[in-house]
């Protein structure tokens, strides 16, 4: 199992804290945001992690960074040369992956428990994917979840009107499949290739599970829930709780 990191984007909704560094170095607790995600894959026994940023930021990410000594783990890095969705991003991580079984983390995600029990979860699982779903009380940000009493039916990016309050966040595990159902999905409306895509076809395919996140969760994109993150993570020193 290896772990990639999506660090890119514009980070547009934090402007003008964007204009001078990558959203994912901005402040969380008492470190950059990024080291929440490095530390929930570290949790997990997952040392080879690969970084995908923007061509801006590349080198104040990789000097942060370094090659992961001082972290215990493998850093790799890749650039985004553009931002048309996540999945894109996913994409360059191909060779990376080398034909392991992955953990993704959307680098804005934030988590106070170890994702541990949920990775081993689909390492047991065997093919297929997994999605981590939380509950929220604003789903149109997010991918939502339709469910029945044992399945994901559908997810629906962004919707109007959301069939659950179930989101689907940033944390996602894959088999070696995903790189070409990557090559096979179209962009949506927004002109993205969209992770939502991705993980619908796995629906289609019988092959994705989901596990209820515990603990607290936020993404950092925008100024309130970048606020939530500070909040969370002082009250837990920074430090990955076990379930």
């Amino acid at each position: 199992m290896k772990g990639i990191i999506l660090a890119g984007g514009m980070g547009t909704r934090l402007y003008p804290l964007t204009k001078v560094t990558n959203k994912h170095l901005l402040p969380v607790g008492k470190e950059p945001m990024i080291f929440n995600p490095i530390k929930q894959l570290i949790s997990t026994g997952i040392e080879d992690i690969l970084v995908v940023t923007s061509k801006e930021h590349m080198g104040e990410v990789v000097r942060l960074l370094g090659s992961g000594k001082e972290l215990g783990c493998d850093f790799s890095f890749k650039v985004q040369e553009d931002a048309i969705g996540i999945a894109q991003a996913l994409s360059l991580g191909e060779n990376f992956a080398s034909g392991d079984s992955i953990t993704v983390i959307l680098g804005d995600n934030i988590a106070t428990h170890s994702i541990k029990p949920y990775v081993d979860n689909f390492i047991f699982q065997g093919k297929g994917a997994k999605v981590l779903l939380t509950k929220v009380e604003d789903p149109e940000r997010y991918g939502v979840a339709a469910l029945d009493e044992l399945r994901v039916v559908e997810i629906e990016e962004k919707p109007l009107y959301p069939k659950s309050n179930y989101a689907v966040i940033g944390i996602y595990m894959y088999d070696n499949q995903v790189f070409d159902i990557i090559r096979n999905i179209k962009p949506s409306a927004r002109g993205e290739y969209e992770i939502t895509s991705v993980n619908n076809v796995y629906i289609e395919k019988g092959q994705l599970t989901y596990d209820i996140l515990e603990g607290e969760w936020t993404d950092a994109g925008t100024f309130e829930s970048l606020e939530c993150a500070n909040r969370m993570l002082f009250k837990t020193d920074n430090k990955i709780l076990l379930n």
